[in-house]
């Protein structure tokens, strides 16, 4: 036999020898997730300007774009892109084979329909720069745009949820109301039932087109409160906890059995002082605001509250941002910090009113002075420690407070007299068990934290206290 023909036969001889097939999924994965689960975060359209929901996106659904690892705007439902030299156009060639859960197909029409009926986060600030969506052919979505705008793809893969697309025919026949109920997508995971309050449950999509998930069923269970899901990881009832920080963090460290994930995110968390306005306020003093920050210490801060792993930051703004400013970072000095508020008139302290957060991160609102009982002290985004220029050796915690709407950026201090008090990132976040000797262990995950949080209260004197925590970006 000539090697031309043994080659022949051996290429013969492969197309008949069957390939394995994907292996079926299996198992099930339950996470102990830090926040209350509403049904709207399952619907593209109403994306809100946090990144929480995005864990339930991408299982739920898929983007035409998305980040990924190593790839902010990694292809998927589109499989490729182009864009006109003019910066006008953009044309996305969709991906062939895409099904949603129902089995229709991904078409064009689909991604014209869930661009035009979404109405969340920057929604206007995306749809004032489209001039239309068009559909050059059934494979082939164009938009066109009023003017050449280089955030074109961020808002539209990132920043909003206009590019995570749904099923037209569905979503008409069901309603808006229905489809938070009984969502279907394109992603990984399609859904099966939802009890407000207790849990998620999803189980795999066997045609997904990127590849077949290995877990049969994830079951996302609501648990806010830390010491909760920290038992439940020690018991065997959860595989992943979200959101484990502090002393928590430490003890999950000493347990056999549990592994400690870190992530950084950009997701920037500082204080918001809007009392600078009120020229009655101690925080109009461009003074007060420095001492605040010279007081705090951010890498004591770091370690009592993420063990460390957080990066330090100047500024609001996230240093993966193109073209951001890098401000620099303000030292620890309490000497200064004192000397700067005997200057201002406050060489004892003053009254910084009330701190507020949210549940799922209790640990970043502190304890007031109970030394004085007037302090203006506060701690940085962690809430795990804070200095007190008229003690600074105590080591007592104080809070932060803000009021009054805030003007505009056009009339906002320039940044050397804000109050800057920030950290990137929040980590570590995760908590997954290793050995439990199930099916289910050794698993990881992603994970998301909220990149937009507001709280407000009423103090006794009727005035509106408000605190807001802000993040620049999302992340997968």
């Amino acid at each position: 036999m000539t090697r031309r023909a043994l080659v022949v036969v051996l290429l013969l001889l492969g197309l008949l020898i069957p390939t394995p097939a994907p292996a079926a999924p299996e198992g099930q994965l339950t996470w102990a997730v830090h926040v209350s689960i509403a049904p709207t975060w399952f619907d593209p359209a109403e994306t809100p300007g946090i990144i929480t929901p995005y864990m339930f996106l991408y299982a739920l659904h898929d983007a035409m774009l998305k980040p990924m690892p190593g790839n902010p705007q990694a292809p998927s439902l589109a499989e490729s892109w182009s864009v006109s030299k003019d910066g006008l156009t953009y044309d996305f060639i969709l991906r062939k084979g895409a099904k949603f859960h129902n089995g229709e197909p991904v078409t064009a029409e689909d991604v014209k329909f869930s661009y035009e009926r979404y109405k969340g986060a920057a929604a206007k600030s995306l749809k004032d720069r489209v001039a239309g969506v068009e559909i050059p052919d059934p494979g082939r979505v164009r938009f066109r745009l009023k003017a050449p705008w280089p955030d074109f793809l961020t808002f539209y893969t990132s920043a909003t949820g206009a590019g995570w697309i749904v099923p037209k025919k569905y979503v008409e026949k069901i309603g808006d109301d229905g489809y938070k109920k009984s969502p279907v997508g394109a992603g990984p995971y399609k859904f099966v039932s939802f009890t407000p309050g207790v849990e998620l449950v999803l189980e795999a999509f066997e045609a997904y087109w990127r590849k077949t998930p290995s877990i049969k069923r994830l079951v996302f269970r609501v648990v806010p409160e830390d010491t909760t899901r920290l038992a439940m990881l020690k018991r065997g009832e959860a595989d992943i906890a979200y959101s484990v920080r502090g002393a928590l963090a430490e003890e999950l460290v000493r347990t056999p059995g549990l592994k400690l994930a870190t992530l950084v995110l950009p997701a920037n968390q500082w204080l918001v002082f809007t009392d600078q306005w009120d020229l009655k306020s101690p925080w109009s003093d461009r003074r007060v605001r420095l001492a605040a920050n010279l007081a705090i210490d951010r890498k004591a801060i770091n370690q009592a509250e993420t063990l460390g792993h957080s990066r330090m930051t100047g500024s609001m703004i996230p240093q993966e941002f193109e073209f951001g400013w890098v401000a620099p970072l303000y030292p620890y000095d309490p000497a200064k910090a004192k000397q700067l508020l005997a200057e201002a008139g406050y060489p004892n302290g003053f009254d910084g009113g009330e701190y507020t957060s949210d549940v799922a991160y209790g640990s970043v609102g502190e304890r007031r002075s109970p030394a004085t009982g007037r302090s203006w002290a506060f701690a940085c985004s962690s809430g795990r420690s804070s200095a007190r220029p008229s003690s600074p050796s105590t080591g007592r915690r104080s809070s932060a407070t803000s009021s009054r709407a805030a003007p505009p950026p056009s009339a906002m201090p320039p940044p050397a007299s804000r109050p800057s008090c920030t950290r990137r990132g929040s980590s570590p976040t995760a908590a997954i068990r290793t050995s439990t000797g199930s099916s289910r262990s050794r698993r990881r995950s992603w994970t998301g934290r909220s990149a937009r949080r507001s709280c407000t209260k009423s103090s006794s004197s009727s005035m509106r206290r408000s605190c807001t925590r802000r993040s620049g970006s999302s992340g997968g």
